[in-house]
């Protein structure tokens, strides 16, 4: 047989053996969700003063990197553009996607604005590891993912961060509840009851609270405060409050949408900002 006919064999073997290799990865992580799959510093890290007990959150599911309707190609460049114009010293993200065969667009927009992150993969989706993310203007001093699915249909998940401020400890976490009553309900109650979240504690995300239910009343009751919170949700004309900021052992104000011509194109949530203040 000739070079030129034994070639083409050659390449369709080594693309179905790729093939096999890029299946049993996806199932091997899937058998493992959630997990912890990036913790680091930024590669130029900025000096800066220390976390105060003042400081600001930010709550932002970037749909993917995909957009308002999710349906173009993904651009993390847009969501990333929004992220810099939030200057929040914490943002919690949710719907990150880390594609398996390009680079990572999370820790590229981490580095550009010399931030720290963590990711937890709730689930293995057909491009990548999809999950939540926190990126932060201060080092973290420990990082723990927590197991929120409840139900086969949706795997959730939540990822928790600790810092070190001049008020003591705190723990930050990013979540995504489910949409389904029953399960968003369990998820509130394990997150309420974790024996690593028991001081103070703020909790960012997209909560799915599209109504009043039993989770959101339990949130109100045991981290609300008793503020209002915008409506995020669809980013072009907002009808829902889906995104919000809950505390414990630290007080929450300034709670607002982030409503910039960028934002409205690219997610279908918008951000929320807002202030935390230890000890309150």
């Amino acid at each position: 047989m000739s070079a030129e006919l034994e070639r083409p064999r050659r390449q369709r073997a080594n693309l179905r053996g790729e093939r096999v290799r890029h299946k049993a990865r996806k199932q091997a992580l899937q058998a493992t969700v959630p997990y912890l799959a990036v913790v680091r510093s930024p590669r130029h890290p900025r000096a800066g003063r220390e976390m105060g007990s003042d400081f600001t959150v930010a709550t932002y599911n970037v749909h993917r990197w995909s957009g308002l309707n999710g349906a173009s190609t993904p651009d993390a460049a847009r969501a990333g553009f929004v992220i810099s114009e939030l200057g929040a010293d914490v943002i919690a993200l949710q719907e990150v996607l880390r594609p398996f065969d390009a680079e990572d667009p999370l820790e590229r927009i981490a580095d550009a604005l010399h931030l720290h992150v963590a990711f937890a993969t709730s689930r293995v989706h057909r491009l990548g590891e999809l999950g939540n993310a926190i990126l932060s203007r201060w080092p973290i001093t420990s990082v723990f993912t927590l197991d929120l699915s409840f139900s086969n249909v949706e795997r959730r998940s939540a990822v928790a961060a600790q810092f070190t401020t001049d008020a003591g400890p705190v723990a930050i976490v990013a979540t995504h509840l489910a949409l389904v009553d029953r399960t968003r309900q369990q998820q509130v109650e394990q997150l309420l009851g974790h024996p690593r979240l028991q001081g103070p504690v703020v909790l960012l995300g997209d909560m799915n609270a599209w109504r009043r239910c039993k989770a959101t009343r339990a949130l109100d009751e045991e981290l609300g405060g008793g503020q209002r919170f915008p409506r995020t949700f669809p980013a072009a004309s907002p009808l829902l409050a889906l995104d919000r900021v809950y505390a414990r052992g630290a007080s929450v104000s300034e709670v607002v949408a982030h409503k910039t011509a960028a934002a409205k194109r690219a997610s279908d949530h918008l951000p929320v900002l807002a202030r935390v203040r230890m000890g309150e």
